[in-house]
């Protein structure tokens, strides 16, 4: 711990700081300047501040109202030391932050009392201040634990759902890279950016439910087959409903909205307008632009700028056009995450003839 005496008196700041360090076993640090005391502040907090009232370049009180407002000096003990009894002085020295007044000549016995009492309320509430950031220190790291869990949780729910898709790793990624961005040129805040990027690959986790010989079949869905197929938005949905975290309340919302359509002609509720989830509009948009300019077994890939005329085409029907224009408006950025995030080769694909789109997008 550490003490500033701070007194334009020679001979008053030899005595109290031999005072202060019998009263403490602390070695004061001593200035006869007021101004160069507030400099040593700057780099240094003491832990107590014995000050003379009357000097020559700042009084007292001067020198209480910039000391006050310079950072971590807020909560600091001051004790003034001095012959002033003028009652509207001490007043104006509390209004400042002054802890006590000491009168000159110091009686020895109260200035070690005071001195002591002070300090050990500077320890405890330094003490009181460590244990505080301890806590949110701990706090913080459990917060991160579960959220760390909840990601886990997410990613392997998205791998076991990718196992039974013909799609890729790779369309997981590059879609929650383009609703991360769609969601960053929105406005949208960094910190929910990050739980789109997380919260995206569970678009599809409830086609665990379908079955493989529609899931995996190489041709058209017929009616029958695709009112299965669309069952997996809302199956999604059940399988993240009902909890606590804002990373599967998220995932939820995208599992269950991200087929339903901006002129209110998609699934499985019919929702229209701002009425479907933000999240499900920007993950629709990185879905479908991914499954368009995609291979799979049922089709092969369509050119990059077919894909973007696909979704200009369809701004304001399917898609919502805010979300549009936010992805269409980063174009080279889209590009860079596509070229970044490659699929494997593939070597199995069918005829066009066989499930197109926009049925591809339906599924």
């Amino acid at each position: 711990m550490s003490i500033l005496i701070v007194d334009d008196n020679d001979i008053n700041l030899s005595l109290l700081t031999t005072l202060a360090r019998k009263a403490s076993c602390i070695e004061a640090v001593g200035m006869n300047d007021p101004i160069d005391a507030l400099y040593w502040c700057v780099s240094n907090v003491p832990d107590l501040v014995l000050l003379d009232y009357r000097m020559p370049s700042l009084s007292g009180n001067e020198f209480l109202g910039i000391f006050r407002k310079m950072q971590g000096m807020a909560d600091i003990p001051i004790i003034m030391v001095t012959t002033e009894n003028d009652r509207a002085v001490r007043k104006q020295a509390f209004s400042l932050g002054v802890t006590e007044f000491l009168t000159k000549p110091v009686d020895t016995i109260e200035f070690s009392l005071r001195v002591r009492n002070l300090l050990a309320l500077r320890m405890a509430q330094t003490l009181l201040a460590d244990r505080a950031k301890l806590l949110e220190h701990e706090v913080a790291q459990a917060i991160a634990n579960v959220t760390a869990r909840e990601t886990e949780l997410v990613t392997r729910l998205a791998r076991a759902a990718e196992f039974r898709d013909p799609e890729t790793g790779a369309h997981i990624m590059r879609m929650a890279r383009y609703s991360a961005l769609i969601a960053r040129n929105l406005g949208m805040d960094a910190q929910w950016q990050e739980l789109l990027l997380k919260a995206a690959p569970m678009h599809d986790v409830g086609k665990l439910a379908t079955p493989d010989h529609i899931l995996l079949k190489p041709g058209r869905l017929d009616p029958a087959e695709m009112a299965i197929m669309r069952q997996h938005a809302e199956i999604g949905g059940k399988i993240l409903a009902g909890s606590d975290s804002p990373l599967i309340r998220l995932a939820e919302e995208i599992a269950c909205g991200h087929h339903e359509k901006y002129d209110g002609s998609g699934y499985p509720r019919g929702l229209a307008g701002e009425l479907i989830p933000l999240s499900a509009r920007i993950v629709a948009v990185a879905d479908v632009f991914d499954a368009l300019s995609s291979e799979r077994p049922y089709k092969p890939a369509w050119p990059v700028e077919q894909a973007r005329l696909y979704l200009q085409q369809n701004r304001g029907s399917h898609f919502c056009p805010r979300c549009i224009d936010a992805f269409l408006g980063a174009w080279d950025e889209v590009l860079a995450i596509r070229n970044s995030l490659p699929d494997p080769v593939q070597h199995h694909v069918h005829p066009l003839s066989a499930r197109t789109l926009p049925c591809a997008c339906n599924n």
